[in-house]
């Protein structure tokens, strides 16, 4: 059946099960939009902001397991992608980005809102495409959702020259990617899995490390089998938060520049860690050559450049985290570590790190902590970067037997992501309660998004925790420039509850310790979108700390013995 290209893109979307899409139209993408009319399955969502929408199908992907799609115009539609993009790169987050180009006899001449977005998007790609013939998009659709969403996902973007959209071609969408050169490995090496479960029956104090792999395969009855199957303790990374319930006996914590002391000082002691679909980041590991100088390291992770990137392993597996689980949980013997667990539990009574002191002013540890409360631990979390993101992973417990509920921007740390993220996240799940916990100065980076979710009723509840600082950036200049603050105080924050109004949804402030939880179970019982404007304390540090390529012994807690409540 002949086709125009605009139509070939909308029945390949369909082919892949795609439902939802975010984007903006504009010139070159034009002819794309126009033809959508004809296709009411697939809804679209209108952003106000082209970062919006990428960054709205990256906590749409990250909250179901499905490929996120956006769409943009060329030129400053397409590189407005950009920073959504590398997000999601960084993060291994599926995601199709499908672009406008100008028409194929413009491009290379400069002509109206050319860019070469191929070339941008290069190194923030898992793969990409400039489709200059028609005939080639079915295969080009297929091939895309399949690099995206197989092996260690990742973003791919489409470009698609505006006559391309119109050019008629024969449609047949092919059942499989001929992909020669690309083959993921998913099952671990027999010998490296014998090697591995001889390694963790031998171990006296071992740590699980879980990390966003773990999420992103799935494997969370598979790690619950091992950490209870072998009586191993489980830290995860800031991504691999909600992989593991935080009530669970053998739950520690996160570790690294702002985890829990106690997690940081396990694996300082450990002498093994499994790392389970996670990179080592430097924000975990600080000073490389000091990192669990006493641990062996089995390493599991689909993308083979990952093994022996950042710190040295004894055994390597690459391969698929709940497949390589299965095959390890088959071999590892039940093991209790009486010991070592009183171990944990003695630094947890030495480094009370959770413990949150008496104050009259609203510290926003405590905030998070009612919202806990308040959900039950059972809310998906979508942040923004800075101090709120370390204190909702520090002091949310994840408790969710669905698991994956929290969401956050991890390696590209961006700013702005928690507002069309936590949209994203709850188009996915409906079924949800979803709270975005903002800074005040991301908040303001993405705000305009707040009228799209009014606009398509979407009930997200926002946490704005307003310092009137970039409070992380605040605390480094207190901390290491002498309390030089330049740059980072706002004086002028606009009025969130007038503007919560603006924008047509209820707004409600919150400046007492004792009006959170009253402030949280409001916002819950209406149907629609809130926001509360936290009012916290303004200088509030963020606590643990170790600074940045240091290691436990420069470890940093409350300066002072101050009261804490448990």
């Amino acid at each position: 059946m002949k086709m125009s290209g605009a139509q070939i893109v909308c029945e390949s979307l369909l082919r892949e099960g795609v439902e939802l899409v975010f984007g903006i139209p504009g010139g070159t993408i034009l002819p794309l939009y126009q033809t959508m009319v004809d296709y009411p399955q697939i809804r679209h969502i209108l952003v106000r902001h082209e970062q919006g929408a990428a960054m709205a199908a990256d906590g749409y992907a990250r909250a179901t397991g499905r490929v996120g799609v956006c769409m943009a115009t060329s030129g400053p539609g397409a590189t407005n992608l950009v920073t959504g993009i590398a997000n999601a790169q960084m993060d291994s987050v599926p995601l199709v980005a499908i672009t406008g180009q100008v028409s194929r006899a413009g491009i290379g001449k400069d002509a109206f809102q050319e860019t070469d977005v191929t070339g941008i998007t290069l190194p923030i790609t898992k793969h990409n495409y400039l489709v200059m013939k028609a005939e080639d998009l079915a295969s080009v659709m297929k091939e895309a959702f399949y690099i995206a969403s197989t092996g260690r996902p990742g973003p791919v973007l489409i470009d698609i020259p505006r006559d391309v959209f119109t050019e008629v071609a024969e449609f047949e969408y092919p059942e499989t990617a001929d992909l020669p050169g690309y083959k993921p490995v998913l099952e671990g090496h027999p010998s490296q899995i014998k090697k591995a479960a001889k390694l963790i029956n031998e171990a006296q104090k071992p740590l699980i490390l879980a990390g966003h792999g773990v999420i992103i395969s799935w494997a969370y009855a598979e790690l619950m089998e091992l950490a209870e199957k072998a009586q191993i303790p489980v830290i995860t990374t800031l991504l691999g938060r909600s992989s593991f319930p935080n009530d669970h006996v053998l739950f520690v914590g996160m570790p690294g520049m702002h985890g829990v002391a106690y997690a940081s000082l396990a694996l300082d002691e450990a002498d093994l860690i499994i790392g389970l679909g996670m990179r080592f980041d430097d924000r975990i590991t600080g000073k490389i050559s000091a990192f669990a100088s006493r641990a062996k390291v089995i390493h599991v992770d689909i993308d083979p450049a990952e093994i022996d990137k950042n710190v040295r392993t004894h055994v390597p597996i690459v391969g698929d985290v709940a497949r390589v689980l299965r095959q390890l949980n088959r071999l590892v013997e039940s093991a209790p570590h009486p010991e070592w667990l009183d171990r944990i539990e003695e630094l947890k009574r030495e480094h009370p790190s959770l413990h949150i002191r008496e104050t009259d002013r609203l510290l926003p540890q405590a905030v998070i902590r009612d919202l806990c409360e308040a959900t039950q631990g059972k809310a998906v979390i979508v942040t923004g970067v800075g101090q709120h993101q370390m204190w909702a992973a520090q002091h949310y417990s994840f408790r969710d037997k669905e698991a994956n509920t929290f969401i956050t921007s991890g390696g590209l740390g961006s700013m702005g992501y928690e507002v069309p993220a936590a949209m994203g996240a709850q188009l996915g799940r409906p079924d949800k309660v979803v709270w975005a916990v903002c800074g005040d100065g991301g908040f303001q980076m993405t705000m305009s998004e707040l009228a799209t979710i009014v606009e398509n009723d979407i009930p997200v509840k926002f946490a704005i925790f307003n310092n009137n600082y970039l409070g992380m950036v605040r605390q480094w200049q207190e901390l290491f420039y002498n309390k030089t603050y330049f740059a980072t105080h706002r004086t002028r924050n606009p009025d969130f509850v007038k503007l919560a109004e603006a924008f047509g949804m209820p707004g409600l402030r919150v400046t007492e310790p004792g009006q959170s939880m009253s402030a949280i179970r409001e916002a819950m019982a209406h149907p629609g979108p809130v926001l509360i404007d936290f009012l916290v304390e303004e200088e509030e540090n963020l606590y643990p700390m170790i600074p940045s390529g240091q290691t436990t012994a420069e470890l940093m807690e409350y300066p002072v013995a101050k009261e804490v409540r448990p």
